[in-house]
């Protein structure tokens, strides 16, 4: 079975590996537009986006002539970061990455990662979507160290302003839920989706 990352994440890359040793990676390159009002529904509804974007591109309706049903998962991820009702995708600029830092200095916030799979095996399709909610807490923060990360430019292409990963770790105060799930997969969850489904057979 043909395994496609539809991200350019290389975060979610690197999660991946973690299920799988061969995959590609093939870049969803839509608008990111929702209809959802709840972010369990929202992170779902875009990474199904991703996912189907990519499998249109590659397949078409169904497949090519020579293969009209090839065998394939493609997984379409989006994380985003909600703090007191509000969500927080990638900052546009540095002064809209302070503001969001400022807000989640000292609080507990939620980080949100839905996962969509697109399935085609032995001429079926089938479409898998889930969504994981992992709860973090950030330690108080200064305007001055709220500067010096922004400038570091690592709060730039993250979800909420911050890479738990990275430099942003150190604010971490407490974690409850899936570490990886903050960083942009949710991989155990993913996993145990994976052992519920005939057609996937992973490698180890």
């Amino acid at each position: 079975m043909r395994v496609i990352l539809a991200s350019a994440s290389p975060r979610r890359k690197e999660l991946l590996k973690k299920l799988f040793t061969d995959f590609e990676v093939v870049c969803a390159t839509g608008s990111e537009t929702y209809t959802a009002s709840r972010p369990s529904d929202i992170v779902q509804e875009l990474s199904r986006q991703k996912a189907e974007e990519v499998e249109r591109r590659l397949f078409g309706a169904c497949g090519t002539k020579e293969n009209p049903y090839p065998d394939y998962l493609i997984l379409g991820a989006d994380t985003v970061v909600t703090c007191n009702g509000r969500i927080l995708g990638k900052p546009d600029d540095e002064l809209q990455a302070t503001q969001m830092l400022k807000m989640l200095a000292g609080t507990t916030h939620q980080v949100y990662t839905g996962v969509a799979l697109a399935i085609s095996s032995k001429g079926k399709r089938q479409s898998i979507t889930f969504a994981e909610c992992t709860n973090v807490r950030f330690y108080p923060m200064t305007d001055k160290e709220i500067a010096a990360y922004v400038h570091s430019g690592e709060p730039m292409d993250k979800a909420g302003g911050y890479g738990l990963q990275g430099i942003g770790g150190r604010f971490v105060q407490t974690i409850e839920g899936d570490y990886q799930n903050v960083i942009g997969l949710p991989v155990a969850k993913l996993y145990q989706v994976f052992q519920k489904i005939e057609e996937i057979a992973l490698p180890f």
